[in-house]
């Protein structure tokens, strides 16, 4: 589809009561207008041109560290002056010869098979994204004749009692043919209430010169509602998260609750997956077949193969988790741990940039960092990887078949030998050799008669 989109995002949102720039508020964990960038793009604009406004650079630098400035113009309304100088604005950096499409930085539900039904039914003319209202407060009525044909829209603050009483209204999305659409906006007005220049205005110039004016209307009203204040973003969270645990449900995924999740990036999963209820999967997450991810848990950039089990109130971030793997509960998995089939990580118990073997253990409050652990290794409670020494890390291994007896700490750099053992207490601060029992502990000595030191009374006064 050839067409240029302009999103106007130049808005102070004075009711979000915050410095922070409107369209930046994150919803499902990126700013509303990373949201309708996506949409815009799936379009395949010839231009897409960003209108901002209100917070200055911060808009564009956010969005270009987040990598999504890629093949955006930018164009700065100053001061603002209504819907109608924005795209006037921005009229420079489009292609004169395409039609234009204008979303909002502020409405992020819009949907891209919406907007393409919108492009197709305008033909020639302008189009329209409209939707009927129950309470049409606050919205630009659409004004029809007795036939039906869409005559003008009409700002609330400027409609007659007669007109405030139509529950069609305007969303603001629009398509804009490109013949006239140069001429229209420089004829535009600011001769109203608000003394501003309204897009909408141009509804009523196309009437008059008879070209025609058409009306789409979206899936649901969801896809239509701005943000203005964080009562309407945790609002419009609720139904994009839903509409997500439902898209889950339909593929098999067993939701204990689909109230209560929280997906703020992209959640892919197999078959028989279940997923309790409290959590929030960030970044992009893979859950293959017959994950189980129990309730409360905090799962970020991660790969959780077949018939892994995360139990409850884990939190894993930048990891994978092998085949049959068990996690939890209250197990933290930092980046780059990476944890083999079977594997079992338990309560209390940190893995960062550690690769844990098949069918080995850390079942209890133990931390293991720069390690490189094997199979079938048990570490028992309290072990430590002292992987620091204030400046550099360094790397512990761990080989096949290892016992680690409680409360040891191996002070990296530092190897343990197949199948050797460490007795509870050691303090490893070289290798250890394989297939033998090494310790290091003071020697146990009882001292009888021995008495405790007794506090010394108050002197008396």
């Amino acid at each position: 589809m050839s067409l240029n989109i302009v999103i106007l995002a130049a808005g102070q949102g004075k009711r979000m009561v915050s410095s922070l720039p409107k369209v930046l508020h994150p919803l499902a964990g990126k700013p509303l207008l990373e949201h309708v960038l996506d949409t815009a793009r799936a379009l395949h604009p010839a231009r897409l041109v960003v209108v901002y406004g209100h917070g200055g650079e911060t808009v564009r630098q956010a969005i270009e560290a987040a990598g999504g400035g890629e093949g955006l113009q930018w164009v700065l309304q100053s001061p603002q002056r209504g819907t109608g100088d924005a795209v006037r604005q921005a009229f420079f950096a489009l292609e004169p010869h395409l039609p234009t499409l204008v979303l909002y930085g502020d409405v992020p539900l819009a949907q891209a098979a919406t907007l393409e039904a919108l492009m197709r039914q305008r033909g020639q003319g302008v189009g329209l994204l409209t939707v009927r209202l129950p309470n049409p407060h606050g919205y630009g009525r659409i004004v029809r004749d007795a036939n039906g044909a869409i005559q003008a829209i009409v700002e609330e603050k400027d409609a007659t009692p007669e007109e405030r009483q139509i529950d069609e209204v305007n969303t603001g999305i629009m398509a804009l043919p490109p013949e006239r659409l140069s001429r229209w906006l420089a004829e535009l007005s600011n001769d109203n209430a608000q003394g501003e220049y309204y897009l909408t205005d141009l509804v009523a110039q196309a009437v008059a010169e008879g070209v025609p004016v058409t009306s789409t209307q979206p899936a649901g009203t969801w896809e239509v509602e701005g943000v203005n204040n964080k009562a309407q973003l945790a609002a419009l969270e609720r139904v994009h998260q839903g509409r997500l645990a439902l898209a889950l449900m339909t593929q098999g995924v067993r939701l204990a609750d689909p109230a209560r999740l929280d997906i703020r990036g992209t959640l892919v999963c197999g078959e028989e997956v279940s997923i309790d209820v409290g959590c929030v999967f960030e970044g992009r997450v893979t859950l293959a077949k017959s994950a189980e991810i129990g309730p409360y848990c905090v799962i970020r950039n991660t790969v959780i193969e077949a018939g892994a089990r995360i139990a409850a109130f884990s939190h894993i971030d930048g990891a994978s988790v092998g085949s049959g793997a068990v996690v939890g509960p209250y197990a933290r998995l930092r980046p780059g741990a990476q944890l083999a089939e079977g594997a079992h990580v338990g309560n209390f118990v940190e893995i960062k940039n550690s690769q844990i073997g098949p069918y080995s253990k850390a079942n209890h409050l133990a931390y293991v960092g720069d390690a490189q652990v094997g199979a079938r290794v048990n570490i028992g409670a309290g072990v430590i990887t002292c992987n620091y020494d204030g400046a550099n890390k360094f790397v512990t291994v761990i080989e096949d078949d290892v016992f680690i007896g409680s409360d040891s700490q191996l002070v990296a750099p530092v190897r343990v030998g197949q199948g050797a053992t460490l007795g509870a207490g050691t303090t490893l601060t070289k290798d250890a050799p394989p297939n033998a029992l090494t310790v290091s502990r003071a020697r146990q000595m009882s001292l009888p008669g021995w008495k405790r030191p007794q506090k010394k009374s108050a002197p008396k006064p």
